[in-house]
């Protein structure tokens, strides 16, 4: 799914990535995790092509993002990737079902459409008696979800959440975190960036980073090529790229900057 091969990045005089192998297969739940300054924000924008690599080869879904143009990549982008960050970016003046319908507002989606699969992704997260709220008659942690539901109401196969439960009290984080384990169930890859070794030990697989580098990795494997298809069929809860709603949480990423510096 995520393939990153000797990849460098500089800013200046800064080595934000020194030599960063790492491959993260279909389905999977990662946390990675390290201090400020570590480079995980920096590898965050990498994996989800908000940035380019200085050197080394960065594959999304089989292709290789370095060759691609930017209009090729905005679309690899709509397509695979959706994007949540520790703050929300809401619209203050727009519904919860208004603010996640923007995550599909440059698709071409008809907005009645647009609405309705908003509607649905606001029921996955856990928000469906909440769609005409606005942000300032949610709290912290429904917000941040709404922001989740934003993130997949595209339907994308991968989830970067950049510090997702950073904003939030301990019981917000948890039931924001109990939403991605529920996602990465359905079937979507989910990469949690965080500083927090509490919550990454919650996490099946845990990459540990620092001064730029992958200092530990318990899933540490061969990042050579690989077939990218999807699991063995078997049974498990509708996914991402199914149809319909369902009872329980990309669109553009212009819908939030890319980080430029890790915090």
């Amino acid at each position: 799914m995520l393939v990153l091969t000797d990849v460098t990045r500089t800013h200046g005089e800064v080595r934000a990535l020194r030599g960063v192998s790492l491959r993260i297969d279909r389905g999977e739940l990662v946390a990675v995790v390290g201090p400020s300054g570590s480079g995980k924000s920096t590898m965050l924008n990498v994996m989800g092509t908000l940035d380019r690599p200085t050197s080394g080869r960065v594959e999304v879904a089989g292709r290789d993002v370095g060759a691609m143009t930017d209009d090729a990549l905005s679309a690899l982008r709509a397509e695979h990737i959706g994007f949540v960050f520790q703050h929300f970016h809401l619209q203050a003046g727009a519904s919860a079902a208004e603010n996640v319908a923007d995550g599909l507002l440059y698709t071409g989606t008809h907005r009645r459409e647009r609405m309705r699969r908003a509607v649905t992704a606001l029921e996955r997260v856990g928000l469906g008696h909440r769609t005409d709220h606005l942000p300032n008659q949610l709290s912290g942690g429904e917000r941040q979800r709404v922001a989740i539901a934003r993130a997949i109401v595209g339907e994308p196969t991968v989830l970067l959440a950049d510090e997702p439960t950073g904003a939030l009290d301990t019981a917000s984080g948890t039931a924001v975190l109990g939403v991605l384990r529920e996602l990465n169930a359905a079937g979507t890859t989910v990469v949690v960036i965080t500083h927090d070794r509490e919550l990454a030990a919650a996490l099946p697989r845990q990459v540990r980073m620092r001064d730029g580098a992958v200092e530990d990795d318990s899933g540490a494997h061969d990042t050579g090529p690989r077939d990218t298809g999807p699991r063995d069929a078997g049974p498990r809860v509708a996914g991402p790229r199914d149809a319909g709603p369902r009872d329980t949480p990309a669109g553009p990423v212009e819908l939030a900057p890319a980080i430029e510096a890790d915090r």
